[in-house]
């Protein structure tokens, strides 16, 4: 069986109270076999290293920008109990999100350079939101961002142009998930024809965004098969190979 993996989740999220059992069990049967479970303030990061605690899977610890007003003076010292969990495979999510403006953008934007230092500091990996400051966010990277520094640019939903300064700029991956399916997509189609192989990963960010034929529904780690077989005929590539190349791209940026 091919194997897959669900670089971000949020399989914490209240939407699978009734039954993540059922939904991890589908996961494994459909080859997903490791996901990352994404917190977004503290709470909700607890609550995913418990989940990942209970289910063997990995978990991020971040703020996100939504949150950013809210988020303590000290962000490492309340980060220092996820940072000594073996369950840690990443700081975030963390960025910038001009569009919805939920958090002073100031406010975004330190928060943003306090959990890159973080992250540098503990040789983790990043993964970042961003929507609609790509020119504040890419100024911070080239402020924050040193050699041999690993993230991933989450739900990307940018163009060519885009995809090609996070790649080639800061080495970053491309997290690729049910968006790429939708037929208003074809900007970040391609990007990933642009970019190809080398530089992303697979994603569901259930349970959000579910892929064609699933959009409506409740998005799940399943779901991330389908987004594979879509980037696999956009790539004209075997779905085992987009399997097997996004999994140990994943694997190297996370070190699963």
């Amino acid at each position: 069986m091919r194997v897959l993996i669900d670089t971000h989740a949020h399989i914490h999220d209240k939407a699978f109270d009734p039954d993540r059992d059922a939904v991890v069990e589908r996961m494994r049967a459909a080859g997903v076999a490791a996901a990352i479970t994404v917190g977004c303030d503290l709470a909700d990061t607890e609550r995913a290293f418990e989940i990942a605690e209970r289910y063997d899977l990995r978990a991020a610890a971040g703020i996100h920008p939504h949150e950013a007003k809210d988020a303590p003076a000290d962000i490492r010292a309340a980060f220092e109990p996820f940072l000594q969990n073996k369950r840690i495979a990443a700081i975030g999510e963390t960025g910038l999100d001009y569009h919805y403006d939920n958090s002073p953008r100031d406010a975004q934007q330190r928060i943003l350079r306090d959990q890159i230092a973080i992250a540098r500091d503990a040789s983790l990996p990043l993964v970042f939101h961003h929507r609609d400051a790509f020119e504040d966010f890419t100024a911070i990277l080239r402020d924050e961002w040193r050699p041999g520094m690993r993230g991933v640019v989450h739900c990307f939903t940018g163009d060519a142009a885009q995809a090609k300064t996070y790649v080639e700029e800061f080495g970053l991956y491309l997290g690729i998930g049910g968006i790429v399916t939708f037929k208003t997509a074809q900007p970040i189609r391609d990007a990933v024809v642009a970019t190809g192989l080398g530089q992303i990963v697979l994603e569901t960010d259930c349970p959000y965004l579910a892929p064609v034929p699933h959009r409506g529904e409740r998005n799940e780690p399943a779901f991330v098969a389908e987004t594979a077989k879509y980037v696999a005929e956009l790539l004209q590539f075997s779905p085992d190979e987009i399997a097997s190349r996004t999994a140990e791209n994943a694997k190297k940026l996370f070190g699963l």
